[in-house]
């Protein structure tokens, strides 16, 4: 594996491309988040506690929305997914409908799921901005938000075009406004995403 950032936080690439979900399965559970995206295996080590805090913040707001509301289940890493080309990926956090929970069985989400949360850390921009989005709109992913705690902003993307490998609509949410998402019953401020966490570094 090829180092692509230096400390404190790594992110790491194999050199070839030739891994796969069942080489992938080999892989110890050692705290590292390991992901395959055509072919090629990434690492990154664990993040920081203000990255998992706007998690958490993220997630009750799914489970108001989504989750008591029947809508669908939330889900957050580490957990397998399984699209095309992607073998697995682990998102900081997923959303599957109640119409599509067929494609939860054998302990993995092995299908597409109706809304993938990435959240941005110093290691790994490019592999959410740029590697992730493009295989998340191959697979049709219809709605993928980039979080940037750095900014306190969130990108909303939706209509994935599997031809040109991104998504025809990207909004941007700004610190002070509401997320409405363009295909699910959710509206939040995003200031509630990042308030309150006792340690802010990145």
């Amino acid at each position: 594996m090829t180092v692509t950032t230096m400390l404190p936080e790594l992110a790491l690439r194999s050199p070839q491309a030739d891994w796969n979900r069942a080489r992938w399965e080999t892989l110890p559970a050692d705290g590292n988040r390991y992901e395959v995206i055509d072919g090629v295996l990434y690492m990154t080590t664990a993040p920081s506690y203000f990255h998992q805090w706007i998690i958490r913040q993220i997630a009750r707001m799914l489970f108001q929305f989504i989750d008591d509301s029947g809508v669908g289940l939330t889900a957050w890493a580490p957990i397998g997914l399984f699209m095309p080309e992607c073998e697995p990926v682990q998102p900081d956090l997923v959303v599957v409908r109640m119409s599509n929970l067929d494609i939860i069985h054998d302990r993995r989400i092995n299908g597409v799921p109706a809304l993938i949360v990435e959240v941005l850390s110093p290691s790994n921009a490019e592999l959410d901005t740029k590697i992730k989005r493009g295989a998340y709109a191959r697979a049709g992913v219809p709605e993928y938000w980039i979080v940037r705690p750095a900014s306190r902003d969130v990108l909303v993307c939706s209509q994935p075009d599997t031809m040109l490998s991104d998504y025809a609509q990207v909004q941007h949410v700004a610190p002070d406004s509401e997320l409405v998402s363009p295909t699910l019953p959710i509206h939040a401020p995003i200031a509630g995403f990042f308030a309150g966490a006792p340690d802010t570094t990145l």
